[in-house]
């Protein structure tokens, strides 16, 4: 008699939602997005007022004093921008550093309920996603054989 292989299922998208821990991640990405946030509002405004007041002065200052003053907004713009580059940098970051041990432990989590109930494939449930292997035999090493390399 042949062992029969035993499959289960299982959406790791709604898992990982539902995990206690990625209520913390998401609340800690979305406060420090508003902080970043915050800060890029205040750098904008602060170039407006400045853009504001040189454009009131225009007729007031030399060519050369102009051209300076042309170059400052061209700096400060220059900076918001790297800022805000940096910024999305940083949250890609830190959101990748929050999520990799939620996953992880879902995964291990996922391996040791399946090889506990005996299932050797257990197939991710959600929408485009592949298999997620609990236990079983690889056939790659075969397979390469076969095909002769």
């Amino acid at each position: 008699s042949t062992a029969q292989t035993k499959i289960a299922h299982i959406n790791t998208t709604q898992l990982v939602e539902s995990m206690p821990e990625m209520k913390t991640a998401q609340a800690e990405i979305e406060r420090l997005t508003k902080t970043y946030e915050a800060e890029i509002k205040t750098m904008a405004t602060e170039l407006q007022n400045k853009i504001k007041q040189y454009q009131a002065e225009v007729d007031t200052k030399t060519d050369e004093e102009n051209a300076t003053r042309g170059q400052e907004v061209q700096t400060m713009e220059q900076s918001i921008r790297q800022y805000q580059g940096q910024a999305q940098q940083d949250l890609q970051k830190k959101e990748a550093d929050l999520l990799k041990p939620i996953f992880e432990n879902a995964k291990s989590s996922i391996y040791k309920v399946a090889k506990a109930q005996g299932f050797q494939y257990v197939l991710d449930s959600t929408q485009g996603s592949g298999v997620l292997v609990a236990d079983g035999k690889d056939l790659l090493a075969d397979v390469k054989s076969e095909l002769g390399f």
